[in-house]
C-alpha cells in the first residue's frame, strides 16, 4: 500500500512539474495577448481564454506521463493545432512544411495528380469541379461529388491538404477514389491513373452567326491578358456578341477575376469587395484597364462548379447589368485566404475575409442565382442518344453498302475533343438564344428609335 502511495505521489509530482512548465509557457503567450488587448473590454475574454490554456497544458501533460505509449510532443502539439483549424472552417488549416510546399505548386499551371477541386462542405469532402480534360474529368467525376473514401481510407477526418496529398502522386499510378452522388444508389469506385496536369486556361473560338465563346478553365496567371487577346481577335472579325463560359470553373488568384471582370466595366466601376475583422482585410477593387468599345451583349455561364474567382466575375456583371447569368446556381465558395509562413517552412492557411458583389450580397455559402435558370441535360440522357444515332447511322451505312455491294466503312471516330460542342450543349444553346433575343430587341429598339427621329 505505502509503495502504491509512494508512486503516485512520484508520478503526481512530474505530471505537476511539467504541466507547470508547459503552462509557463501559455502563461506568457496568454499576458501578451492580455498586453495587446488592455485598452478595451476584451481583458475578461482573455483571462477566460488564459483559463483555458492552463486546462489545456494539464491534458498535454497527463497525456504525456501517464498515456500507455509515449508520445512525442510535437504530435500532440500539431494534433492540437490541427484541431483549432477544423473548429474554424474547411479552407483553415495547418500545414506542416511537406504541405506548405505542395501548396505553393497549386497555382502554377502544372502539377501531378488527378484533376480535380475539392473542399469541405457540410464536413464532407465535395467535389467543386473536375478540370477539363483531365483523368478527373474523363473517368466521369462530376461537380458536386462527395469523396467518402480514397483508396479506401475513409476522408471524414481528413482535411483538405491531406486529401489533396493522398490524390497526388506519380504520373501513371492509379488511386481509387469512391463517391456518392445524387442519384445514385450506393457509393461508386472511380479508380483514376494520375497524370501531369497542364491547365489551359482560356480557349475560345467563334460560333455560328459569328457569336464568339469563351472557355475560362481556371484564374491562373495570366488569364487576364490572354482573354484580352481572344477579345480583340473576335473584334477584327465583327463578332456580335459574347458567351463567357465559367461552368466547372473553381476558381484562382484574385487579381485574375479582377482583370477579367474590368474588361467588361466601365473605368470605375466596383467589382468585389472584402470585409473581415483586421482593417487591412477590408479592401476594395475596381475596373482599371478596361477595353474600349465593351458594350456588345454578353451571356455568362454558369453552374455548381463555378466557384471562387468565378463567382466574383458572375456577381460583379450581374449586379452591374452588363451580362445575363444563364445556367445554375454556383457553389457558393467567397471567403479570403491569407497564407501566413511558420516556423521550420510550415504554413497557416487562416480565412481573414468575405468577399462581397457591389450590391453588397455575399457570395460565401450562398453562391450565385443565375438570372435565367437552365439545367443541362443529363449525360446518360444524351449518351443514350448518342448511341441510338450511331446505331442507326452504322444500320444505314450497312444497308447503303449492301445495295452498292460494297463493305460498309469503319465509323471514325474524333480524335481532338473540339473547344465546344452546340449540338449537344443545351445550356449554350440557350445562351446564344438570348444573345439573338437581344439582337432582336436592340433591332427593334433602333427601328423605332429612327422612326421617331424621322417625323
Amino acid at each position: 500500500m505505502s509503495d502504491k502511495i509512494t508512486e503516485n505521489k512520484v508520478k503526481n509530482h512530474s505530471r505537476k512539474t511539467g504541466r507547470y512548465s508547459i503552462a509557463a509557457l501559455f502563461i506568457a503567450f496568454a499576458f501578451g495577448i492580455a498586453l495587446g488587448a488592455f485598452k478595451s473590454d476584451n481583458v475578461m475574454a482573455v483571462v477566460k481564454t488564459y483559463d483555458q490554456l492552463e486546462v489545456f497544458a494539464d491534458v498535454l501533460s497527463l497525456i504525456e506521463t501517464n498515456y500507455v505509449d509515449e508520445v512525442k510532443p510535437s504530435k500532440l502539439v500539431d494534433g492540437a493545432i490541427n484541431g483549432m483549424m477544423r473548429a474554424l472552417d474547411p479552407h483553415s488549416s495547418y500545414m506542416s512544411p511537406e504541405m506548405y510546399k505542395e501548396m505553393q505548386a497549386e497555382t502554377d499551371g502544372e502539377f501531378g495528380g488527378i484533376g480535380i477541386e475539392i473542399t469541405i462542405k457540410d464536413d464532407i469532402l465535395t467535389v467543386v469541379a473536375p478540370i477539363d480534360d483531365t483523368p478527373a474529368a474523363s473517368a466521369g467525376i462530376e461537380a458536386g461529388d462527395r469523396i467518402v473514401k480514397v483508396d479506401g481510407e475513409s476522408t471524414f477526418d481528413m482535411n483538405l491538404m491531406e486529401a489533396v496529398r493522398k490524390m497526388r502522386g506519380k504520373r501513371g499510378e492509379s488511386v481509387t477514389i469512391t463517391v456518392i452522388r445524387e442519384g445514385l444508389d450506393r457509393p461508386k469506385d472511380f479508380t483514376i491513373t494520375r497524370d501531369i496536369i497542364k491547365v489551359t486556361s482560356v480557349k475560345s473560338t467563334t460560333l455560328p452567326g459569328k457569336w464568339g465563346y469563351v472557355r475560362l478553365r481556371s484564374f491562373s496567371r495570366d488569364v487576364g491578358a490572354d482573354l484580352r487577346k481572344a477579345l480583340n481577335k473576335f473584334k477584327q472579325e465583327g463578332f456580335k456578341g459574347l458567351v463567357l463560359d465559367l461552368r466547372n470553373d473553381p476558381g484562382g488568384l484574385l487579381n485574375q477575376a479582377v482583370a477579367v471582370s474590368e474588361q467588361f466595366l466601365k473605368r470605375g466601376e466596383l467589382i468585389v469587395y472584402t470585409r473581415g475583422r483586421m482593417p487591412n482585410q477590408n479592401l476594395e477593387f475596381s475596373a482599371k484597364n478596361t477595353s474600349e468599345d465593351n458594350s456588345y451583349p454578353m451571356v455568362v455561364l454558369v453552374n455548381h462548379g463555378s466557384a471562387s474567382a468565378s463567382e466574383i466575375v458572375a456577381g460583379a456583371l450581374q449586379d452591374l447589368k452588363r451580362a445575363v447569368i444563364v445556367g445554375t446556381q454556383t457553389f457558393g465558395k467567397g471567403s479570403v485566404q491569407t497564407i501566413i509562413p511558420l516556423k521550420d517552412h510550415a504554413g497557416l492557411r487562416l480565412t481573414t475575409a468575405r468577399y462581397y458583389t457591389p450590391s453588397g450580397r455575399q457570395i460565401n455559402g450562398v453562391g450565385i442565382e443565375p438570372d435565367i435558370i437552365v439545367k443541362q441535360r443529363a449525360p446518360e440522357a444524351v449518351a443514350e442518344e448518342e448511341k441510338k444515332a450511331h446505331e442507326n447511322q452504322s444500320e444505314k451505312e450497312k444497308i447503303k453498302a449492301k445495295a452498292n455491294g460494297e463493305k460498309p466503312k469503319a465509323v471514325e471516330k474524333a480524335k481532338k475533343r473540339p473547344i465546344v460542342n452546340l449540338d449537344k450543349d443545351y445550356q449554350l444553346q440557350r445562351a446564344i438564344g438570348v444573345l439573338k433575343s437581344w439582337e432582336i430587341i436592340n433591332g427593334i429598339q433602333n427601328r423605332e428609335l429612327t422612326a421617331a427621329r424621322a417625323k
